[in-house]
């Protein structure tokens, strides 16, 4: 009987660790998660200002969220610049520079197109909109 009481007082030893080791590590993860997950304010996306904008300035004439047209798909360009730390900096400039040439379906090339009038923090919001695609 004593032998018994043993074994099931190390049985619940046993449990009461594993179950700690597991709350340890499911708390350590969900702050893990919830500490990648906030955002700074300078990461914030407003979505519908970012769509109205792609709408008004015909960004969705060349472009579609998730299927390729005369350009890219926004899910293409995400993915592309995924791991690029100065892909915020690069599209804008890409974007509102003039600079850049575009090949069309056609095969001719124009100068990518955009609202002269948009703040730099319409641009930037839209940007991050399309990374976040």
């Amino acid at each position: 009987m004593i032998f018994c009481n043993l074994e099931i007082q190390m049985s619940h030893q046993i449990h009461t660790k594993i179950l700690a080791g597991v709350f340890a590590g499911a708390t350590v993860l969900f702050l893990s998660a919830a500490a990648f997950a906030e955002e700074t304010p300078a990461e914030k996306v407003d979505a519908v200002a970012a769509k109205k904008l792609a709408r008004a300035d015909h960004c969705l004439r060349c472009h579609a969220i998730g299927r390729k047209k005369e350009g890219p798909s926004y899910q293409a360009i995400a993915y592309k610049y995924k791991d690029h730390p100065d892909a915020q900096e690069k599209l804008v400039k890409h974007i509102t520079s003039g600079e850049d040439m575009v090949k069309l379906s056609d095969g001719h090339k124009e100068q990518h197109k955009f609202d002269q009038k948009t703040s730099p923090e319409q641009i930037n919001n839209l940007v991050r909109w399309i990374l976040a695609q």
